[in-house]
């Protein structure tokens, strides 16, 4: 499940949910309990627009035992 972020539209609380992508749209703020929430643009997705790199394997200099 994707993680997505919103800003209520009444009481201006940003915050974030961990939810289903079918029911992205049915989030209700924590605070005040207004369904008139908007989702956000990830920070994360917004800067790198990609997945990250996997971790190099051992031997590849990027452990200490390989240095």
């Amino acid at each position: 499940m994707p993680l997505f972020e919103y800003e209520c539209g009444t009481c201006g609380k940003r915050f974030d949910r961990l939810v289903a992508a079918s029911a992205a749209d049915e989030a209700e703020c924590p605070r005040c309990g207004a369904t008139q929430v908007r989702r956000l643009i990830s920070v994360i997705a917004g800067m790198t627009g990609r997945a990250s790199a996997p971790a190099p394997a051992c031997g590849q200099g990027a452990c200490d035992a390989c240095s």
